[in-house]
């Protein structure tokens, strides 16, 4: 059996550990290639784009894939919807890997907004000291508001267009609440925007907020493909895989 794996996320990587260590199972993971040090994954890796759905739909009849798993990032909308067409156009079962998102406690004092530009519009009557960590893409949103000071946060360079008023930090994480919190007070932040990307890696920021007292402005994510299975973690994907389980195509399906 053929398992490709539509990477880049902790979960991804957890999945190709599992799947390799059991017998009778070869496994791609397929990385799109925008960080230059990728963490690898057990078993094979292809890095690079497909180059759409056609491309896609050769590939996986060329290389006899059994099933596919999209564990990419829940912002990862167009790879998303590509696999979808392209692995009905091979007649090969997809399951779409989704951590769940973040939950706000009490003490947080949240806004949630579709888009980025909406989180842009929004800032101004937040404060004028932004921690921005949202990655590297997307940040042409910002750029027009030269009266904010942002720290932008990614774990590649961003390119142009940035803030006029921009300080770059490149980390990666997983990271802690305490260095959230020192982070956040040595550069004053009054306002930090971050995706919904759920997970605990990237998590600290929003306990370090919460401590501080400071609004977080939270970009919703993109739903997850109509009519596919989704499995919440690792395990629901290897429950979907298992011959004893579900079968692809039998767990809980995205309305």
């Amino acid at each position: 059996m053929h398992v490709l794996i539509l990477g880049g996320t902790t979960e991804a990587g957890q999945l190709a550990a599992e799947l390799t260590a059991r017998p009778g199972l070869r496994v791609t993971t397929s990385l799109a290639g925008r960080v230059a040090r990728p963490r690898l994954p057990a078993g094979e890796v292809r890095i690079g784009g497909f180059g759409g759905v056609e491309a896609m739909t050769d590939w996986l009849s060329g290389q006899r894939v059994d099933a596919v798993v999209d564990a990419t990032h829940p912002f990862a909308a167009a790879i998303s919807a590509n696999a979808v067409r392209a692995a009905r156009a091979a007649g090969v079962p997809l399951t779409v890997l989704r951590r769940p998102g973040w939950q706000a406690v009490p003490g947080d004092r949240w806004h949630s907004v579709a888009t980025l530009a909406e989180a842009a519009a929004l800032l101004p009557s937040l404060g004028r000291r932004v921690f921005l960590t949202t990655g590297r893409l997307g940040l042409a949103a910002f750029a027009d508001l030269g009266q904010l000071h942002f720290l932008v946060r990614s774990v590649e360079p961003p390119g142009p267009p940035l803030p006029a008023d921009a300080e770059v930090l490149l980390d990666r994480g997983p990271y802690t609440v305490d260095g959230e919190t020192a982070l956040l007070r040595a550069h004053a932040i009054d306002v930090l925007v971050t995706k919904d990307s759920g997970g605990r890696a990237t998590a600290a920021k929003l306990a370090a907020a919460r401590g501080l007292g400071l609004p977080v402005v939270v970009v919703r994510r993109p739903p997850a493909p109509r009519d596919v299975t989704v499995a919440e973690d690792v395990a629901g994907v290897l429950h979907v895989l298992s011959p004893t389980g579900p079968g692809p195509g039998a767990a809980d399906r995205c309305p």
